[in-house]
């Protein structure tokens, strides 16, 4: 029995980065032997054990072969005879196909340490195009990596679309897809995702809503950067900047979800976007099950992103009645997270991202003044059900036009 340290802490050790999950092969065992070894059995469909002190994942060397569509489409074999490099060339890049023996060598036998060196996302093999994931793994690690570079080898961006071509990446299931997208929402540089997958035309296939904004003009006057794909990247990367939680990042990508769904003929103006985008954002979240707290602040952003850049502008009741939308009083904490994508939709523009945005201060200065009367005293009053609330409001567009009125 040998143990190897492989996949992604290899990896990361080489490039220097703090290690967050081992990940162990073992060569040369049979389950019975791991068994009394004291791991603890827990992989369904192959062989995966728990380390009984460490609970690290020690996974017994093994091959696949395709036999269906789809990630789930394989048939595995795992025997003592299976090879560490066996067990390394069917993994996704190189620079995730490398190992490391109980001694600290380094054990490369498909030239990963040379792409990692060198910036380059690689498929290992041909058996790369069997697993359609794959092609929303090599987006993510762009987006990771892409403060040093990184890039698709052409080979594998050739092999990507023709995955995408005979209709492999038509197999992912909705559930697989959102999970790498989420992840992909975390990294560094998020558009590198999106890049990468129209890059190969799976943007196309997998999103077509996001695929339908590039190419659609806005107002060269509001948006330099003029069209709306570039747009939004920007606005996801200026997300990136401002907050970690990846809430606000989709919300962000699905702003200007509508403008893909603007009638030529009446571009670049693009009346009516927020409402075509909040049916696009909801038939978006559907297909994907994306978790509702994802799926309601981006509807939000998608129908009032507007409302905020011009907080200056609106009336007191407006505000109000957005504010009642967005269900503010009752979960307040939406309006920090709406405020920061709707910064980012100023950002994401050429020559914009260190500018000032006033909105948002003065935003989150009208909801704490609404949220700040006293209901519980109005309804103290005695007076009937819907007069208590007609007051409430009242008392709110009051506290609301006070802080409107102040001097900006």
């Amino acid at each position: 029995m040998k143990i190897y340290l492989v996949g992604g802490a290899v990896r990361d050790k080489l490039l220097g980065l703090a290690v967050q999950d081992r990940d162990y092969v073992v060569v040369g065992a049979t389950p019975e032997q791991m068994v009394a070894e004291g791991f603890k059995p827990v992989g369904a469909d192959f062989p995966v054990f728990l380390h009984p002190q460490t609970k690290a994942e020690y996974a017994l060397a093994r091959t696949e072969r395709k036999q269906g569509h789809g990630y789930k489409g394989f048939k595995v074999y795992s025997a003592p005879d299976v090879t560490l490099e066996d067990d390394l060339l069917r993994r996704d890049l190189t620079i995730n196909a490398m190992a490391e023996d109980e001694s600290g060598v380094l054990i490369d036998p498909y030239q990963g340490a040379e792409d990692l060196r060198n910036g380059v996302l690689r498929h290992v093999s041909p058996a790369f195009a069997e697993d359609p994931v794959r092609i929303l793994r090599v987006a993510r690690f762009a987006a990771r990596f892409a403060q040093w570079g990184f890039h698709v080898a052409h080979g594998t961006n050739k092999l990507m679309r023709q995955m995408v071509e005979s209709g492999e990446a038509d197999h992912l299931v909705p559930e697989r897809v959102w999970a790498e997208l989420e992840r992909a929402l975390g990294e560094d540089k998020p558009s590198r995702f999106f890049e990468v997958l129209r890059g190969c035309g799976a943007l196309a296939r997998l999103f077509p809503e996001i695929d339908a904004l590039f190419g659609v003009p806005q107002p060269e006057k509001h948006h330099p950067e003029v069209d709306t794909g570039v747009h939004v990247m920007l606005v996801l990367d200026a997300a990136a900047k401002l907050s970690p939680d990846a809430r606000v990042r989709f919300a962000a990508l699905m702003h200007d979800l509508g403008k893909g769904a603007t009638p030529p003929a009446e571009w670049p103006r693009h009346i009516g976007h927020e409402e075509r985008g909040a049916g696009l954002v909801k038939n978006f979240c559907q297909r994907f099950r994306v978790p509702n707290d994802y799926r309601d602040l981006a509807l939000i952003t998608a129908r009032y992103h507007a409302h905020c850049h011009k907080i200056a502008e609106l009336r007191p009741a407006t505000v109000v009645d957005t504010l009642e939308a967005m269900d503010a009083f009752r979960r307040p904490e939406r309006v920090d997270m709406f405020v920061t994508a709707c910064e980012a939709d100023f950002r994401g523009r050429a020559g914009f991202d260190d500018k000032p945005y006033p909105p948002a201060g003065l935003f989150r200065r009208v909801h704490a003044a609404a949220r700040a009367v006293d209901t519980a005293a109005i309804a103290a009053n005695g007076a009937p059900g819907p007069d208590i609330g007609a007051r409430i409001r009242e008392q709110r567009i009051a506290a609301v036009r006070q802080v409107l009125s102040q001097p900006k």
